[in-house]
């Protein structure tokens, strides 16, 4: 039981927020690509996800389960905004990004294949301290991707 002394302390003694509203979980996810057509086939047509939208050389999106990948073009994203109704900031990075996707523990030898007989290749299959396994790969433009159960955060 909380005495007066730890009574609302969070991580490394600092005051905890207050009660308010939650995150109920990670809505979007952006890598950065330089070559929108091998990622629009990379992700559509070896990962088999479903492509929501893509806008010329700037971005593709696709949906993952939940959550929608976004997949930017950052010579693009870093450019000030052109339409007024939708006043995106600038963004960007450089350098290879993670994604983990979420996947079924029984299919991640299903999705070895998959991958392997897409060209794709394997830079890591291992068993987590937990028990769950990871495979990773990179797409590509260099992004390290993951495939994963739930079970790899689960506590």
């Amino acid at each position: 039981m909380a005495d007066e002394r730890t009574a609302g302390a969070g991580r490394n003694g600092e005051e905890a927020p207050s009660p308010g509203p939650c995150v109920r979980g990670v809505l979007e996810a952006a890598l950065y690509v330089d070559d929108l057509d091998a990622a629009e086939a990379f992700y559509g047509v070896v990962l088999g996800l479903e492509k929501i939208v893509r806008a010329g050389n700037r971005h593709v999106f696709f949906r993952a389960g939940e959550t929608v990948v976004l997949l930017f073009n950052p010579e693009e994203t870093r450019k000030p905004a052109g339409n007024p109704a939708l006043p995106v900031p600038p963004h960007g990075a450089q350098g290879a990004g993670h994604l983990c996707f979420r996947v079924e523990e029984a299919s991640l030898d299903v999705w070895r294949r998959r991958l392997e007989a897409a060209g794709v290749v394997i830079e890591a299959d291992f068993r987590w301290p937990n028990g769950a396994r990871s495979l990773y790969f990179r797409d590509p433009a260099g992004n390290s991707l993951e495939m994963a159960p739930a079970a790899l955060w689960a506590g």
